[in-house]
């Protein structure tokens, strides 16, 4: 038996999830994602490693742009298959590629009217990667599977989804391949979400597999307990509120802003933060979170407690559902203390740009991280405690407050890993790590070896691996 692996992406780094898939004579492409990183964006706009007719699938792990975001460009290059993805996972990927597809028309508008007026040429080419056409014309393709239901990909290889506990509908992508009365088992972990956290069920176990892809985005590092993380999020609060100052929040439309608003909701309950405006200024979050009403079979006993109750954690008294543009930029004329949760999380783009612009300077505000933040994105660079940065083409001295909420994460830490890859009751003949930076890729990859013994390889970008 021999397969072919393909690391196209998210190899030694965090984002541009990719990975190609030769068996049996059949091309499985995992994940289709967006590059964030400012050092690699460039790749977003290469051609694909193989042409993309000549893929017959693609299995979407989840519906984060780094693992969906380049989607339409590979539709709109030949592919022709089938995207299987859970239906929680294809709702949400529908509406955040509309939303990546209205920024990419956006952002190259405003940048060639900027660069026309500066009179000079930018970095990539001033037009969008993809269109709202291009979007649209990956949906038909969309095939909406059950979780632990097999699809049969033809000539005796077969995937089955299995709950990941990251973000709502994702999945751990068991691919099963059969060649000459041998078998093979193939695990792609895709973002493997931590035990016992709020929303959603908890990451399935495995107890057998052969080759193992496993992300490593928090490879080198433990986080802290979730009263933690509601005790950083309290002090956050009521300090900025004793400044008068405002917070803005950068988050992620799926899962983290949701979760930000399930612990506000705590927090309120408890009487541990005193009341307060807050603006869910993200059309698309507000759109994702009616998602999750729509799918109330995903949730944990502890939010399932909550509906059954006809109670939403998502829904508390000042709570603001921002809709219009008209409406966002009005938020900059309150005066006081009020909350501000605006994507993109990594302040790659969107709302949150604007906000940043007024009220980075101001010192009596706080900038309130609750994600991870790629190399080379603004976050990271505001997160790293750079002292002036450039948004929106304009230099602004970063006076705010910087808030980082470490204990947040949708991923698992490096030992919610290990236990993990713990429930397999033999050695895989290999383990794979991919969706790290390469300093935590690597750390991880020899944390593993180190504690089990197997062998571990860290795969480069467009490395090839054949498998017996």
């Amino acid at each position: 038996m021999q397969l072919k692996l393909q690391f196209l992406g998210a190899a030694q780094n965090v984002t541009g999830s990719r990975h190609l898939l030769e068996a049996n004579g059949v091309k499985v492409l995992v994940d289709c994602g967006l590059y964030q990183e400012r050092d690699f964006k460039a790749r977003n706009w290469e051609p694909f490693v193989v042409p993309p007719d000549s893929i017959d699938a693609v299995l979407l792990t989840h519906a984060h742009l780094d693992h969906c975001g380049l989607l339409p460009k590979l539709v709109r290059e030949g592919f022709k298959g089938r995207i299987y993805c859970t239906a929680a996972t294809s709702e949400i990927a529908q509406i955040i590629l509309l939303d990546s597809a209205k920024i990419q028309e956006e952002d190259a508008e405003y940048k060639r009217k900027r660069h026309k007026r500066e009179g000079r040429k930018g970095r990539y080419p001033e037009v969008p990667l993809y269109t709202t056409a291009d979007a649209e014309a990956c949906f038909p393709l969309f095939s909406r599977v059950k979780y632990r239901k097999s699809v049969d990909l033809g000539n005796d290889v077969e995937a089955t989804l299995y709950d990941a506990g990251h973000v709502l509908g994702s999945s751990i992508i068991r691919v099963k391949v059969r060649q000459g009365g041998q078998e093979r088992i193939i695990l792609f972990s895709g973002d493997i979400g931590r035990p016992d956290r709020p929303i959603v069920c908890d990451p399935t176990v495995f107890d057998t597999a052969d080759y193992v892809f496993i992300e490593s985005t928090y490879g080198d590092r433990v986080h802290q307990g979730p009263e933690d993380t509601k005790k950083e999020i309290a002090e956050v609060i009521n300090t900025t509120k004793k400044a008068g100052g405002k917070i803005i929040v950068p988050s992620f439309a799926l899962e983290r802003s949701q979760e930000v608003l399930y612990y506000i909701n705590e927090l309120l309950l408890a009487g541990a933060i005193p009341q307060l405006t807050v603006f869910l200024d993200s059309p698309m979050a507000a759109r994702i979170t009616k998602v999750f009403k729509h799918h109330p079979e995903l949730f944990d006993e502890e939010m399932t407690e909550f509906i059954d109750n006809h109670e939403s954690p998502f829904n508390f008294p000042g709570l603001k559902i921002v809709q219009s543009t008209k409406e966002s930029k009005a938020i900059n004329q309150i005066r006081g203390t009020i909350m501000v949760i605006a994507g993109s999380g990594m302040c790659t783009g969107g709302r949150v740009k604007h906000h940043l612009v007024n009220n980075i300077s101001n010192g009596r505000n706080t900038i309130m991280f609750v994600g991870y933040q790629a190399m080379g994105t603004l976050g990271r660079r505001i997160v790293n405690g750079e002292k002036e940065v450039r948004i929106l083409g304009q230099e602004y001295p970063v006076k705010a407050r910087i808030a980082r909420i470490g204990g947040f994460s949708a991923h698992a830490d490096r030992e919610e890993l290990l236990r993990w890859l713990r429930g397999l009751k033999k050695p895989p003949r290999k383990l794979f790590v991919v969706h790290g930076e390469a300093n935590s890729a690597q750390q991880f990859g020899d944390y593993v070896r180190k504690e089990t013994g197997w062998k571990v390889s860290v795969p480069a970008y467009r490395d090839e691996a054949i498998l017996d």
